[in-house]
């Protein structure tokens, strides 16, 4: 009833009168086509904003008039325009790119920022991702708070990204807005895509927007991949770390008329044997990875007409870590030597193409498709799986009274995932081998409607889909979100919403293959579900030459069903069964960001996670979470531009850790983890067409004490490897080249 009320209160929001006084407009090019994201500078404040993706924009005016206003765009004229009222403007700009083989180019912005969507969105840039190494998108993420990076199998470095203190899985990771990582490709997905191939990443934390589905249950991660149009025509880029490992990468771009063409090749070679604790098992599992990626762009969704975009990806990988005389060759499956091979294969098509009528109306078909098959075993058990996964949404857009939107459409999910379970050994008595086959087709239909008053002073987004389930029927999905400008540096905003989704236990939760604990399910698992609602608040600043923001957010989560496999009742079982209980996360973050003369720049986020379940009416700290988080961020550019260094801490505070006292005493683990920090620094010297970067990840060198339990015997019923909480490899140093043979500035 609560979520119903709160739900109820956000779509029946009446239209509020404001008193600022606003500029609306629009921004077009000389056929009348609007131009989406053009920038508008007020000239006597500094105070930027952007246009919609219908050009539209809206800009809440404290100065005295006459101002000016400066309108920029990539590729088209800047002009200066005289504001002498509050009338409605529409602005022409002019094309000065319109000869053949032109190509156009543009400054990325050198840090992230908080985007002008209506969910509070946090915006990584491909500049800000170039202060730490950032190999893959797992290790994109080092220099934020919202998202935090989690290795979850330490023997094969499989990672998860957490929002919220919650298990990846609860929040949506899309590829150019597909829905390319989830089940099988979860595992290993988000480090399977290079960092090279990265031009922006959108965080959204809480509810998002109903057109992308049901499952963005706590945030949503939209990894946008270079575009062929815009961009060095030529990347080439090295990478080795002091543990032998080496990547290799190669973007090509080309423009042919309305066409545009991105290849992408990235390679990774496997790191030399290190075990710097001592305990048999290598630090750094042995990597090889090969992928090649094509992206192919035509006209564009904002032109009148037809305009498409192909993504094509095809990868190989192979895992292999475990005990350091592990011969994956000889000992697959083996009881005496431990050892973790993985080898799959992957490829993903997908495509997005929009028909757009007029200004007002528009047709857009989205699909994607992907099928992986692995191969592996963990120690004494064998997992082979096959998926093979389909995505279909067709969308109308109607854009009424001005700059409100309407959106509606069809979409379908097809999901076929083949896990075959083996084991080699039967002296531990596990009883989970056997197949699991899993069947969905799931229609859906949904509708969206985005309301702005006094331009976008205050937008209110309201939407709601129903899928049905071939297993599980008809679910509902309300979402709704409100931004509302305080004044021109100011904003509100709120979200509220339901999401749902189907479990894929084993592909999800590798770790229960790796461990000796036993699986037991205690009945069918049904659907999770959960509510979720937060406030955001976001204040921009400029003085002089200091400018900046600061964010406070607070989030709310509340599952109605939660599938969490239980490892405190025994030591020796991984018990899963629904949770109708209570269970809760709470969040709570401030962000500080500021750059003094574009030349220094400082970022602090704090983070507050409160997640908790209630049984026997007591509160039970659910595992792996540091109630207290930092991050303190400092960045230097000289101001030539060519040199740069980077500064990044970490400080984590205790973790609660799955019970043990039901072990021997020399398996038994601590309550709680340690307090512990960790320094990365990263310096990068610049010129016209190469850039050398090196750095150092965990300078002072902490590393967590015995993160494998029982790692003397290996095959025993107590080894277990989902107790690692902090850092298990040490310091790491790196090197990297970055060659732009074709860039221009």
């Amino acid at each position: 009833m609560r979520q119903l009320i709160v739900l109820t209160i956000w779509l029946l929001l009446p239209c509020i009168a404001f008193s600022q006084n606003q500029l609306t407009g629009k921004v077009m090019d000389k056929s009348k086509a609007p131009i989406a994201n053009a920038i508008l500078m007020v000239l006597n404040s500094g105070n930027t904003y952007s246009t919609d993706s219908l050009g539209v924009y809206s800009i809440l005016l404290n100065e005295a008039l006459p101002t000016k206003l400066i309108v920029m765009h990539e590729g088209y004229k800047t002009d200066t325009i005289n504001i002498n009222s509050f009338l409605n403007l529409e602005i022409e700009l002019e094309f000065i790119y319109s000869f053949k083989g032109a190509r156009i180019f543009g400054q990325n912005q050198s840090t992230s920022y908080i985007g002008f969507q209506t969910m509070k969105t946090e915006v990584i840039t491909a500049g800000e991702l170039k202060k730490a190494a950032c190999c893959d998108l797992a290790g994109c993420f080092e220099t934020q708070g919202s998202v935090q990076p989690v290795t979850t199998n330490i023997i094969t470095n499989s990672k998860e990204l957490r929002i919220l203190g919650l298990s990846g899985v609860y929040n949506q990771v899309l590829i150019d807005g597909m829905p390319l990582i989830q089940g099988l490709t979860y595992t290993y997905g988000i480090s399977s895509f290079p960092g090279t191939l990265v031009d922006n990443i959108f965080i959204a934390k809480g509810t998002t927007s109903v057109l992308q589905g049901y499952e963005s249950m706590v945030g949503q991660i939209n990894v946008i991949s270079k575009s062929p149009e815009k961009g060095d025509k030529l990347l080439l880029n090295f990478y080795a770390n002091s543990f032998g490992e080496t990547q290799y990468n190669m973007n090509y771009s080309l423009d042919k008329r309305k066409w545009s063409h991105l290849i992408s090749l990235h390679m990774v070679q496997p790191a030399q044997k290190w075990d710097r604790n001592r305990d048999g098992f290598l630090d750094l599992p042995k990597l090889n990875r090969y992928m090649i990626f094509d992206k192919i762009k035509y006209g564009s969704e904002n032109k009148k007409g037809l305009s498409t975009m192909i993504g094509l990806r095809i990868l190989s990988e192979q895992r292999v870590g475990g005990q350091n005389n592990y011969n994956p060759k000889s000992n697959l499956g083996s009881n005496s030597i431990y050892g973790q091979k993985v080898n799959y294969y992957q490829s993903d098509l997908y495509n997005k193409t929009s028909c757009r009528i007029n200004s007002i109306n528009k047709f857009t078909i989205i699909s994607s498709a992907f099928i992986q098959d692995q191969k592996s075993w963990f120690g004494t058990v064998q997992y082979n799986a096959l998926q093979k996964s389909l995505y279909s949404n067709l969308q109308y857009e109607l854009t009424w009274n001005g700059s409100n939107d309407f959106k509606t459409g069809i979409s379908f999910r097809h999901l076929y995932l083949n896990e075959t379970i083996g084991f080699s050994d039967t002296n531990l008595k596990r009883t989970y081998n056997g197949k699991y086959l899993k069947l969905e087709n799931i229609p859906g239909l949904f509708a969206e409607n985005t309301f702005k008053w006094k331009g976008d002073i205050i937008t209110l987004i309201t939407g709601i889909r129903a899928d049905h389930h071939n297993q599980f029927g008809w679910q509902l999905t309300p979402r709704t979100m409100l931004k509302y400008d305080l004044t021109s540096n100011a904003t509100l905003r709120a979200s509220a919403g339901t999401g749902w989704r189907t479990v894929n236990l084993f592909s999800e939760n590798i770790g229960l293959l790796v461990s000796s604990r036993n699986v037991v399910f205690k009945e069918v698992l049904k659907p999770e579900k959960s509510f979720n609602w937060g406030i955001n608040f976001l204040q921009k600043f400029t003085k002089k030459q200091l400018e900046g923001y600061i964010t406070v957010d607070y989030y709310q989560t509340h599952f109605q069903n939660q599938i969490f496999p239980d490892y405190d009742t025994d030591s020796k079982m991984a018990i899963i069964s629904n949770f109708s209980g209570t269970s809760i996360s709470n969040g709570f973050q401030t962000d500080i960001n500021a750059k003094f003369k574009k030349l220094i720049e400082v970022k602090v986020t704090y983070n507050y996670l409160d997640v908790y379940r209630i049984e026997n009416n007591s509160k039970f700290i659910l595992p792996f979470n540091s109630k207290h988080k930092i991050l303190l961020g400092i960045s230097y550019i000289t101001k030539n531009k060519k040199w740069r260094v980077d500064l990044n801490s970490h400080w984590f505070g205790k973790q609660r850790l799955p019970n043990t006292d039901k072990n021997p005493s020399e398996f038994k683990q601590a309550q709680t983890s340690k307090n512990y920090a960790l320094f990365n620094l990263q310096s990068t010297k610049s010129w016209k067409k190469l850039e050398l970067y090196g750095g150092c990840e965990n300078i002072f060198n902490f590393t967590q004490t015995n993160p494998i339990v029982s790692w003397q015997n290996p095959f025993s019923p107590y080894f277990d490897t989902s107790f690692n909480w902090g850092p298990t490899r040490g310091r790491e140093f790196y090197i990297g080249i970055r060659y732009m043979p074709f860039k221009e500035k």
